[in-house]
């Protein structure tokens, strides 16, 4: 780019984030030290020539997919995958990726949210309901952008080796919160019984029956990294506030442990999960079934007040 064109891009107000086009000038520079043009790059990778023109101007974010063809159609040597993360974080809302690249260095996870499912834990299609219902809403490509960044941040959280330490306490009115349709939300219990079949995974739910206990402030996640530094997270109507104070971690660290401790199990928290999805017919108010008996919380009726609703999370 020209100096010229170069400052009327500035004039006019470039939004494009700098790592799209940083991944953009190196796509290119592989491309032409690899004797390929962007139409024979198009057709070898399975792309359109303007999606692959697009990505070199930085004009919208590389795919992991598009990134693991490029590599390979290019012999690229891992130098696109080493930009993917960051790619797929400037897809992120601005208010979260500060936090978002705290979490890339996350050794353990725990998540507390009374009203909507964590991220970690969503569907594509459980995420999309939320997103297209958000308010502001978002375009079709920011939707699409906003969905892809989750799945990615899923499989790096999920899949990391060694594994992170990742703890989920979800209130249990979001179990009948039906995000996407019955189909959808049955869809979604079955894709947390085997999210917690995995060994470095606990969810929990806290039940209805419990009353009122040290969560009713709202959500809130603890992230400790491999250098031992922890950090505390808020998220409310696309604003959001990352905590470092020790102390002040350090007491949200006890109020995690105390509805870890009042929460279900992990064996009765499944249970119930497997309960509701059971149902043939997924209320849109809920009618919660926890209650303890004999010692244990088991499933039993009680009253419909609690239905679940928010703004989309980006945790």
């Amino acid at each position: 780019m020209s100096s010229d064109r170069a400052k009327k891009r500035s004039a006019k107000g470039d939004d494009r984030p700098a790592i799209w086009v940083g991944y953009g000038q190196l796509l290119k520079l592989l491309r032409e030290r690899a004797g390929v043009t962007q139409p024979q790059l198009a057709e070898a990778i399975g792309y359109s020539y303007e999606q692959v023109a697009a990505v070199e101007q930085g004009r919208r974010p590389a795919k992991a997919a598009f990134t693991a063809a490029a590599e390979r159609v290019m012999d690229a040597n891992g130098v696109l995958d080493a930009l993917q993360p960051a790619v797929d974080q400037a897809k992120l809302p601005l208010f979260f990726q500060n936090f978002a690249s705290i979490e890339l260095e996350a050794v353990s996870r725990f998540d507390f949210d009374p009203v909507v499912l964590p991220g970690l834990l969503q569907t594509e299609e459980y995420a999309r309901a939320l997103f297209v219902t958000a308010c502001p809403h978002m375009d079709e490509e920011t939707v699409e952008q906003r969905l892809e960044a989750r799945l990615s941040r899923q499989a790096q959280l999920l899949g990391r080796k060694p594994m992170v330490d990742l703890s989920f306490i979800i209130g249990e009115g979001v179990l009948y919160c039906p995000v996407g349709g019955r189909d959808s939300m049955r869809a979604q219990l079955r894709h947390l019984l085997e999210i917690a079949h995995l060994p470095n995974v606990a969810i929990q739910i806290m039940p209805m029956s419990h009353g009122a206990h040290v969560g009713l402030d709202g959500p809130m996640v603890l992230l400790e990294t491999t250098e031992n530094r922890r950090f505390a997270y808020f998220e409310s109507h696309q604003a959001s506030m990352v905590i470092s104070d020790s102390k002040q971690v350090g007491v949200l660290g006890l109020r995690y442990g105390k509805l870890r401790s009042e929460a279900l199990n992990v064996e009765e928290s499944a249970r119930l999960i497997e309960h509701v999805m059971g149902e043939t017919w997924l209320p849109s108010r809920p009618e919660m079934i926890s209650a303890r008996s004999s010692g244990s919380r088991a499933a039993t009726a009680a009253p419909p007040e609690a239905t679940a609703s928010k703004l989309p999370s980006s945790g």
